[in-house]
């Protein structure tokens, strides 16, 4: 699923190729994808692009007349442009939306039918989307210390709660731990203040670091290989290769369809996590899946 460093490439990519351009069209064609009625999506049409931004894991389209199209890819959708109109094809694209400057394809793989297209009227609708979760990049020590340690939830369950932080999911979760040397078990009730400092400071870190590497990567055209697992990431999909800053095999833990890797020497001392206890501790405070957690609404 892409995550904040993924998203926000995507919408610099997108801001760059359609701010200030027209929306002709939408063509829906996936009968799952929109999960809106009110507006209907004709009253996009013909509206001037004004702004393109990240909502949590969304993309949001802000159009003239206080409109806005929410793009959620969940985790097998995809985005992809095109500098000239697109030939409806018999079959694959979800939606097409075709803009005076090319167009944007939305495709999904697999049958799940997970990814969601909103059109929704003002702020205030695009704020209902939004889970509610803070900001890391915007925030300071103090307000991220407030919001973790709000509820006694394990590190993984709150990195991973959109009504806690936004934009963060199973893989960056897994970087940011690791940087910060932090079992992802640990509870968060019980985290000393400089583990909670230490965590902070991984978390802001890891983000940028990613985001500024995407960037790089991308260099200046639209992003088209957008996945969990990159290269050059410490224990995210790296199960039994050597963590790079001790040599200790990564491992990993498995509860339904999510999944957490860690290194044991720099992160839990030396404790493999596979034991009896935490299993029911997992079923207490992780959900089943990543889309559990998506649909977590604002408290």
């Amino acid at each position: 699923m892409p995550e904040l460093p993924d998203v926000t490439v995507y919408v610099e990519a997108l801001a760059a190729r359609i701010a200030g351009h027209k929306l002709r069209r939408i063509v829906v064609r996936g009968p799952f994808l929109l999960r809106s009625i009110t507006p209907p999506l004709e009253a996009a049409y013909g509206k001037t692009v004004r702004q393109v931004r990240r909502v949590g894991k969304r993309i949001a389209i802000g159009l003239e007349g206080d409109l806005w199209l929410a793009l959620h890819l969940m985790i097998a959708g995809r985005l992809h442009w095109r500098d000239s109109a697109a030939r409806p094809a018999a079959r694959g694209p979800l939606a097409l939306f075709e803009f005076d400057s090319g167009t944007l394809t939305f495709t999904e793989a697999g049958t799940q039918h997970r990814a969601a297209l909103h059109l929704v009227a003002g702020l205030e609708g695009l704020r209902a989307l939004d889970a509610g979760g803070i900001e890391v990049l915007d925030a300071g020590l103090a307000d991220f210390a407030a919001v973790l340690q709000s509820a006694n939830h394990t590190l993984k369950r709150s990195l991973t709660d959109p009504r806690l932080f936004s934009g963060i999911g199973n893989a960056y979760s897994d970087e940011i731990l690791h940087r910060a040397g932090l079992s992802p078990v640990a509870l968060t009730q019980k985290l000393a203040p400089e583990a909670v400092e230490r965590l902070y400071r991984a978390t802001r870190e890891t983000l940028v670091e990613w985001t500024d590497r995407l960037r790089r990567q991308s260099g200046g055209v639209f992003p088209g290989k957008v996945t969990a697992f990159r290269e050059g990431m410490a224990a995210h999909g790296r199960y039994g290769q050597p963590c790079p800053r001790c040599g200790a095999r990564i491992q990993r833990i498995r509860y339904a369809s999510n999944e957490t890797n860690y290194c044991p020497v720099c992160q839990t001392g030396g404790k493999l996590l596979a034991d009896r206890a935490l299993s029911r501790l997992l079923r207490e405070d992780w959900p089943g899946s990543l889309e559990e957690l998506e649909a977590l609404k604002r408290r």
